[in-house]
């Protein structure tokens, strides 16, 4: 049942509620019962929470036609402004009304009753899906222009009325160019033959979950009707999908496979959290699953790998660079995003670790050393993660890896997002912090911390303990000068139980890719990838409380957060031996920031 501020429930009944565990809160001023499926209660009563959040707007595009959100849970709305509003998997997108908008209000009905709503007329909604950068217009495919235009040639008594309606609309709001597109799709009948595309489909979890096209100028993504959740969602008109993006690759990987194009971007099949991306139809079911196999627990002493390894090694004419770029050039390589040098492995039941190709599962990443007065980089995230652990941070598992042939040592990581064995059937994909607001991936160092938990109060199914611990992964940044704490190195996991409609679980991924970064060359004066408190650099106390005030975190929370981790930090220092030169750099640089706080 949902619950409205102001509306069905008053703010003491609220707190009550909240208090002895019986509502759940969304954001607020909205509330769900917490026995109920929370995804599930928001989009049956889409209409009525955006009515109750923004009563000067109007529906738009897709919505005022279907009086609905998208299939892939987008509502859109017409107003004074841009904005966008996460509210778990439903996100309510107002765009900016032009001059003279034409509306009418009509009747809806929801779980809780009839209601009026306000949403664009039929031939106001017809203009707007031709405008080219309309995220809303994007919305109404083809079909559905052709089904709106015959409907106006019918009230207007024929065609040349209906053109005549739309051209006055259009003048009135500077939509000349939306009005001669319109024109035309009423005055001749669209093309039967669609334009070439290169066409890609998309699985998860063995199930298609949407077919992604390029037509030689834009992406098109058509979402697949399914019962269950999807992690893929609709981005900007034109563009990849933010999950898509997001996982497609960067960096190292991408200098090596050289895309001269959009579609040459995606260059395998498979990808993190289970998705698989081909032009196959077939290899949505034949591509093996991801699932551990070996757990690399089992194969460590005292941090270091004690397994077999088997897998890429340099040879006498061939560099270890060499021969991961080799094994990229097949298509059967999982593809890893991220710019530092990774490897796809398998570790299989018996300790052996080799290359995830062919029918094996890919479940660890191996980070080699990348060189160039990096080469100490896998002992320093290793000695990060280790002291993140200590302070209760949570990390995947990981370890040390010997390499053959006195190249230096690697770190391998076992994946979190991916299932535990084969008994384990819950569907998980990983979501990072740029495809959760909808950015490049190019534009991951861009924003701040507050921005960042505004969007994950949003989506998380537990905001107050997420937006709790987005803080302390902050101040753990801070402490180990960290600076590349940014949009793609923070996630949400994203967890359904066999057979559930929605995803039930959406909490912040544990830490990967930590490192202290001022210890290497070039770094010495890096700052925090994202502002805090308006700030990158010289955070002091006062600048975490204010930070807590503005992520709406009470002061004596801030202050625990901070005095507890600084103590946790400065215990596990006083047991830890450098294994390296630039490993004991780091640890004097969390001993220092730990006495600017603590003084």
């Amino acid at each position: 049942m949902l619950h409205l501020v102001g509306e069905t429930i008053d703010k003491h009944r609220v707190h009550y509620g909240v208090e002895t565990d019986r509502l759940v809160r969304i954001m607020r001023g909205i509330y769900v019962a917490a026995e109920d499926d929370a995804d599930a209660v928001l989009f049956d009563h889409a209409l009525r929470i955006a009515a109750h959040l923004y009563p000067n707007t109007y529906l738009c595009g897709f919505s005022a036609e279907r009086l609905a959100p998208t299939p892939d849970r987008r509502l859109f709305l017409g107003g004074r402004r841009n904005a966008r509003t996460r509210l778990r998997d439903l996100e309510i997108i107002q765009t900016r009304a032009p001059d003279a908008p034409e509306t009418e209000v009509v009747q809806v009905a929801d779980p809780m009753g009839d209601f009026s709503v306000r949403r664009s007329t039929l031939r106001f909604r017809y203009l707007e899906s031709f405008r080219k950068r309309s995220e809303a217009g994007a919305t109404m495919p083809l079909d559905m222009q052709v089904d709106i235009a015959a409907r106006l040639v019918e009230a207007a008594a024929g065609r040349q009325g209906a053109i005549i309606a739309c051209w006055r609309l259009g003048e009135a709001n500077g939509w000349r160019t939306e009005a001669v597109r319109g024109e035309r799709l009423i005055a001749t009948p669209p093309r039967e033959t669609p334009p070439s595309m290169t066409a890609f489909h998309v699985g998860w979890h063995g199930a298609k979950v949407g077919l992604l096209s390029h037509d030689g100028s834009a992406w098109r993504w058509k979402p697949a009707i399914i019962e269950g959740p999807t992690p893929v969602q609709t981005g900007l008109p034109g563009r990849l999908p933010p999950f898509i993006e997001s996982l497609l690759p960067e960096g190292w990987l991408e200098r090596v496979l050289k895309p001269t194009s959009q579609r040459e971007r995606i260059s395998g099949t498979r990808y993190m959290s289970n998705i698989v991306i081909s032009r196959e139809e077939d290899d949505l079911l034949g591509l093996p699953a991801d699932v551990l196999e070996g757990r690399l627990e089992r194969f460590v002493k005292e941090g270091v790998f004690v397994g077999d390894y088997a897998g890429p090694a340099p040879s006498f004419d061939e560099t270890l660079e060499d021969r991961l770029a080799g094994l990229y050039a097949s298509t059967a390589t999982p593809r890893l995003s991220g710019v530092q040098i990774k490897a796809p492995l398998n570790l299989s039941h018996d300790g052996m670790l080799r290359p995830a190709r062919d029918q094996r599962a890919f479940t660890h990443i191996l980070k080699p050393s990348p060189g160039a007065g990096f080469e100490e980089l896998p002992l320093v995230e290793a000695a990060c993660l280790e002291a993140a652990r200590a302070c209760g941070i949570g990390t995947a598992v990981h370890a040390i890896v010997p390499m053959p042939d006195d190249v230096p040592d690697a770190l391998l990581v076992e994946r979190f997002d991916i299932r535990r064995d084969r008994y384990d059937h819950r569907k998980i994909a990983m979501e990072d912090m740029a495809s959760v607001r909808g950015v490049a991936p190019s534009e991951k160092y861009q924003g701040s911390i507050e921005q960042v938990a505004r969007v994950l109060r949003g989506v998380s199914s537990d905001a107050e303990a997420d937006v709790l611990e987005l803080l302390r992964r902050s101040l753990f940044a801070w402490l180990i000068a960290d600076g590349d704490f940014h949009l793609k190195n923070m996630a949400v996991l994203r967890v359904a139980p066999d057979g559930a409609r929605n995803f039930l679980s959406v909490r912040f991924a544990p830490a990967f890719d930590v490192v202290t970064t001022r210890v290497f060359p070039g770094l010495e004066s890096d700052d925090l990838a994202l502002s805090l408190a308006g700030k990158r650099n010289r955070l002091s106390f006062a600048d975490f409380v204010r930070a807590g005030a503005t992520l709406d975190i009470d002061a004596h929370l801030v202050r625990d957060c901070v005095e507890s981790l600084c103590a946790r930090l400065g215990a596990h220092l006083e047991g830890v031996e450098p294994v390296s030169r630039r490993v004991a750099r780091a640890l004097e640089t969390w001993r220092q920031r730990i006495e600017s706080l603590s003084g």
